[in-house]
């Protein structure tokens, strides 16, 4: 970039909100786990109107702008890779409003989403979408990504909580969309089409967020299995028994034994599938529902089911799933991170097949996630070698052909930014992606927005 373009973005964010020094971009030009290059400079807005007009710089100079929060994405999302300005919205993160009337609160982009749960949980109300890295992650990020996380299975994801947005266009123009209202159907619904665009449409400033009563009680309950098989038959027919947990979490053999022996809970060897399963509601309905659960999982041949309603107690069942991530790198130093969905059906196929490729490859590959609504997280761990990502890349393919052969899709919150953009046109018809990329251009002519992401435009 031009030193007068920097020079012009430094007058108008403050020269203590700019950075240009190497050593500080290139912090910014990685995530949690994709690598890119670095920007040409990383600045720290405090409104829309300076994003508007770093915006209309960027259009008139041509140069990519790259909005990013906390950076804790998996698919390359909020990495530069041509260069260019970061705008990174960490200033911007304040609660405006919490309105327990009306049951919504308005945050700016960098309000990190614990943060507002907590807050709004000081009022007896609920924020639900509840990602992995929801202690550290930025709203804005959940929401350009479309975030989901345990609770997704009865409370839906980001997309459903969404009232209405504040964003900047590519060409700098300031709009507000969607409404503070529980209904709205007054023109197209572009608070949904920016929601889940990974920032390639617009630059979100403020979010209204759609809140519900904090539910009064809740049950964990930790279920063991010899076969994947019998947790993923206990998942379907906890669902057919019209019981809706706020959160089903599967561990495979391999997660197991990994989260074990780095937590040890005294788990008995030889196990093919765990099961953590949240009821919540109030205390009578919630024990109804428990003891549905646990006759279910007996039913289906669980060989240890363990309730509790005590929440220090409940912390420790959930310690094997809230370690694992963590815990995988004392397999292998890389991590190769994918999200895919299949239908609850075809769990165990999904399953077996890992399995099978994780004998065939030789490099460790775990599946864990919301069996609820069949999406898994699968990681691939590698040594830091031409060899081992080579075999991850082919894994990687593999594991795609079958979730689409299964019915599944290639992303069920991860989005798919950069690592994924290869695979698109594995799911989507060229149809698809070529109405995608007009709706691109529509919005930003100059394709300065978070370039590279999704698909080439």
């Amino acid at each position: 970039m031009d030193a007068k373009i920097i020079d012009e973005i430094v007058q108008i964010v403050g020269k203590e909100n700019a950075l240009t020094a190497l050593e500080h971009r290139k912090c910014y030009s990685y995530d949690a786990r994709t690598d890119g290059v670095a920007p040409d400079m990383v600045v720290f807005p405090s409104s829309a109107e300076e994003v508007s007009q770093i915006l209309i710089l960027a259009n008139r100079h041509v140069f990519p702008v790259i909005p990013r929060g906390q950076g804790t994405g998996l698919t390359g999302g909020s990495v530069p890779v041509n260069g260019g300005v970061v705008l990174v919205f960490t200033r911007m993160n304040k609660i405006l409003e919490i309105d327990t009337e009306n049951l919504i609160a308005i945050v700016e982009p960098g309000a990190i989403t614990f943060e507002i749960q907590e807050e709004v949980a000081r009022y007896g109300l609920f924020y639900p979408p509840d990602p992995a890295s929801y202690k550290y992650s930025s709203i804005g990020g959940n929401a350009a990504e479309c975030a989901g996380g345990p609770n997704s299975l009865k409370y839906g994801v980001t997309r459903d909580y969404v009232l209405g947005l504040e964003v900047v266009q590519p060409t700098g123009e300031i709009i507000n969309t969607g409404v503070k209202t529980m209904k709205g159907v007054v023109g197209y619904d572009l608070t949904r089409l920016f929601v889940g665009s990974e920032g390639t449409l617009g630059v979100i400033t403020k979010i209204i967020l759609k809140l519900i009563p904090l539910p009064e009680a809740k049950a964990t309950i930790l279920a063991l299995f010899r076969e994947v098989e019998e947790a993923a038959e206990s998942v379907s027919a906890i669902i057919a028994a019209r019981i809706v947990p706020s959160a089903i979490e599967f561990m495979d053999k391999a997660s197991i034994k990994c989260s074990e022996q780095a937590n040890p809970m005294g788990f008995p060897e030889g196990l093919g599938g765990l099961l953590l399963i949240e009821v919540d509601g109030d205390n009578e309905s919630i024990q109804s529902q428990a003891k549905k659960v646990q006759k279910i999982i007996l039913e289906k041949n669980a060989v240890q089911c363990t309730m509790t309603q005590d929440p220090k107690e409940a912390d420790t069942l959930w310690k094997a799933r809230r370690t694992l991530s963590q815990a995988t790198y004392n397999l292998n130093p890389v991590k190769i991170a994918e999200d895919v969905v299949v239908p609850r059906s075809k769990i165990p196929t999904l399953i077996r097949a890992l399995e099978e490729m994780e004998k065939r490859f030789g490099i460790p590959i775990l599946s864990f996630g919301h069996a609820g609504d069949g999406n898994f997280h699968v990681s691939i761990m590698i040594k830091d070698t031409p060899e081992d990502r080579e075999k991850a890349e082919e894994a990687v393919k593999e594991i795609f052909t079958e979730t689409i052969k299964l019915g599944g899709t290639l992303s069920g919150e991860h989005g798919i930014g950069l690592s994924k953009a290869a695979y698109l046109g594995m799911e989507l018809s060229p149809e698809v992606m070529n109405t995608m990329k007009k709706i691109k251009r529509l919005f930003d002519p100059n394709n300065i927005l978070n370039p590279g992401k999704i698909f080439a435009v």
